[in-house]
């Protein structure tokens, strides 16, 4: 009785935590999303000398152009952060659908094991490299294509292995001699209970794709300059670190810090467990 009180509780407090917890981890996200409106300059706009120092103008100085470095950084989030949002909303989804159907059909279990580990021999970036090349025009939108396509198949595998033990369960087989159809036992029986495993496979798989548009961006595959992007950023203003060091910190800040505030409300929202197998996985 005595646990069970102090359990009680100790149950507010947890809860107010955790709350504070993610809106603290949610703050850098918001804070992207919302930059274009806070930022004191256009992003095209030079308004210092290029790789004036911070205060000389500007709050972070100048890029290697003279444009204000913070304007860029708060416009830099937003296609980001929705490039991201996007992988990870269509990889999670088909990982989801397909791995729990391929758990209960073995002909595309095995399909989808053989296409994941051709998927893993492949280096992304040689398989990001591929696909921009051969998407009209390249862009994000290659990268974005290129992420989905290298990342699906490994997040199928990652849901199947979590649903496979479901398949004996009592009432998936009860709905089985029902005679229910596979569409039906997997969105009915099986997808409800593996809520922590997709909740922990889409902030891994967003964090990847911030990463993989990153890296992207970085040797010139996806955003293409003019635009105000963190990874590009990085690339232009290379050259000019030791003249105004912020021009390149402050976007490489900028991504690590959306990488683990994303991080910390996945481990926050999906239990412990759960989110150490999909990250082993």
């Amino acid at each position: 009785m005595t646990a069970a009180l102090s359990s009680a509780a100790h149950r507010p407090a947890h809860r107010a935590r955790t709350t504070a917890l993610l809106v603290l981890a949610a703050a850098p996200v918001l804070l992207a999303l919302a930059g274009p409106l806070l930022a004191p300059h256009t992003v095209d706009t030079p308004v210092t000398a290029p790789f004036a120092s911070a205060g000389d103008g500007g709050a972070l100085g100048g890029d290697q152009l003279g444009r204000d470095v913070l304007s860029r950084v708060l416009h830099g989030g937003t296609l980001l952060i929705a490039s991201a949002l996007l992988i990870a909303v269509v990889v999670t989804l088909a990982a989801t659908l397909i791995g729990c159907a391929a758990v209960l059909r073995p002909a595309l279990g095995r399909a989808v094991e053989r296409s994941a580990d051709v998927a893993i021999l492949l280096p992304p970036l040689l398989g990001i490299m591929l696909i921009a090349l051969a998407w009209p025009g390249g862009g994000r939108w290659a990268v974005v294509a290129a992420a989905v396509v290298l990342g699906t198949p490994y997040a199928i595998r990652v849901v199947a292995a979590a649903a496979s033990p479901l398949t004996t369960a009592g009432y998936v087989e009860a709905a089985l001699a029902r005679g229910e159809s596979a569409s039906y036992i997997a969105l009915r029986e099986i997808l409800p209970n593996l809520r922590a495993t997709v909740l922990a496979l889409f902030g891994l798989r967003f964090v990847e794709a911030v990463y993989v548009i990153s890296m992207a961006g970085f040797l010139q595959i996806g955003p293409r300059p003019p635009a105000s992007d963190w990874s590009l950023m990085v690339r232009e203003n290379a050259s000019g670190i030791l003249l105004n060091p912020w021009a390149v910190l402050a976007p490489s800040l900028a991504i690590a810090l959306l990488a683990l505030t994303v991080n910390l409300v996945t481990l926050l929202l999906a239990p412990d467990s759960t989110a150490k197998a999909v990250a082993r996985s």
